[in-house]
């Protein structure tokens, strides 16, 4: 139900509602984000209270980003059924609770359950299958553009959380700091249920540079039409190879740099604070990089920026063993501000390759992707933790960490797009033909590309 207020400030402001709508959205995401500076900074702090090696609080770690990425998917189904606003808080309220009672925690198994089980789920319901809801409902135009932004808030969160975790962990403990990651969730919250609305048509008004005839039907209102999701996906190699790029993606931001950059540095002498900082200025970056990228990505072919993402970090990653040190020395500056506008710029254009192939179920099947976005950080999170226990160093995690980027950039670079119709566009041999994207002409003639037949099924590329 709308209210009256909020009906006469639509119909009396210059400013499209779905703007509102996205700028609320920010301020959930970075309020949730609040806890992904807590892994790093309390690693050694609980090692020292509690006697909990690096590989544990990584598995606690792995559990949370399995169940942020798996309960994504599900997330934005239960949007399409019940609506965005009582999952959105409902989300909230998790986080809140399993940082709120982590106050008390005195075994391992509290710290799996709190910080793993029910923080994951409520992470998770906020995470990129939300943006992608947001962006596809409210956006026609600037779609990219709110995706990137969208994107860059989690990194905005780090940036403000990362500097206030570290200095009150290190003055007067961490169970202080791990409060203020309570009371961030819970302030979210009474903008979340003013503000947010399921769709434009709940407020009468069209998505920002959508027509009022345009269709808003997303068939993506169960659990079941969850499971197809990753069904349907599955039968299309391009979400075959997304899907094993974004967790290599993962592996290498998440789970590696945002878990385990701080105790690493620490290892070389870094004061936990100097470190701290140097990964939140990764998070200044990230906005920048990731509302950069979702720009590009309205105008530059999605498949090539991404192989350009992933070559760049692997060659980072590869360097970055010889640039830790005890103090921040200019190259290790140059591999912050470089991982910071990388970190989650391949983003926008993943997303934009989901909708390229599958329209209006996008959020839901992209909420599979970075399923396996998290899945990859899992493995990160407690495989650099092992090899940080066995080896006393985390040279080896980094060196693979940077031969599996290459690895995603050859997968992005053997994405196609998908065969659908395309405005009238010259063919050489066929003069005015309407052109599948994909190079495939109308009527299943040769490609613009290599004049070889394309075989189609239902409309749609066979690979």
């Amino acid at each position: 139900m709308r209210t009256p207020s909020i009906t006469v400030a639509i119909r009396t402001s210059r400013l499209h509602y779905a703007w509102i709508v996205a700028g609320v959205s920010f301020v959930a995401i970075l309020g949730a984000a609040g806890f992904r500076a807590v892994p790093s900074v309390f690693m050694h702090p609980l090692h020292t209270e509690f006697g909990w090696s690096h590989a544990t609080v990584g598995a606690a770690m792995s559990i949370n980003m399995v169940l942020f990425g798996v309960t994504a998917p599900f997330a934005a189904a239960l949007m399409d059924r019940f609506g965005v606003r009582p999952i959105l808080a409902g989300a909230l309220v998790l986080i809140a609770t399993g940082t709120g009672l982590g106050l008390f925690m005195t075994a391992s198994w509290q710290l799996i359950l709190l910080w793993g089980v029910l923080v994951g789920l409520g992470t998770g319901s906020i995470s990129m299958g939300f943006v992608a809801t947001v962006s596809t409902r409210w956006f026609v135009a600037r779609r990219g553009l709110v995706t990137g932004v969208l994107t860059a808030a989690s990194a905005t969160g780090q940036l403000v959380f990362l500097p206030v975790v570290a200095g009150v962990t290190d003055r007067v403990g961490w169970r202080w700091a791990s409060l203020i990651v309570t009371c961030a969730a819970l302030a979210v919250i009474p903008l979340v249920l003013l503000f947010i609305r399921d769709r434009p048509s709940d407020i009468g008004t069209t998505a920002y540079g959508g027509s009022a005839d345009a269709d808003e039907t997303l068939p993506n209102g169960t659990f079941g039409a969850a499971a197809s999701g990753l069904v349907q996906g599955m039968r299309v190699r391009a979400f075959r190879l997304l899907a094993g790029s974004f967790a290599i993606c993962g592996m290498t931001t998440n789970g590696l740099i945002g878990t385990h950059f701080i105790p690493a540095a620490h290892d070389h002498g870094m004061p936990t604070t100097v470190a701290a900082s140097l990964l939140a200025t990764v998070g200044i970056f990230d906005v920048l990089g990731t509302v950069f990228s979702g720009w590009l990505t309205d105008r530059v072919d999605a498949r090539i920026l991404l192989v350009i993402y992933y070559l760049g970090r692997g060659v980072s990653l590869l360097a970055l063993p010889a640039l830790l040190s005890p103090h921040a020395e200019p190259s290790m500056w140059v591999f912050i501000i470089f991982y910071g506008l990388d970190w989650v710029a391949t983003v926008p254009p993943t997303i934009a390759l989901c909708r390229r192939w599958f329209g209006a179920a996008a959020p839901i099947v992209f909420g599979w992707v970075f399923a396996a976005h998290q899945l990859g950080a899992a493995v990160a999170a407690f495989g650099a933790g092992y090899v940080r226990d066995a080896d006393g160093s985390y040279d080896l995690a980094f060196h693979v960490a940077a031969g599996l980027c290459a690895a995603a950039a050859l997968m992005c670079a053997a994405i196609r797009l998908p065969d659908r119709y395309l405005p009238a566009t010259k063919v050489p041999g066929c003069g005015e033909a309407r052109v599948r994207e994909g190079g495939a002409a109308s009527g299943g003639g040769p490609t613009a590309r290599s004049g070889r037949p394309v075989p189609h099924r239902d409309g749609r590329r066979v690979d």
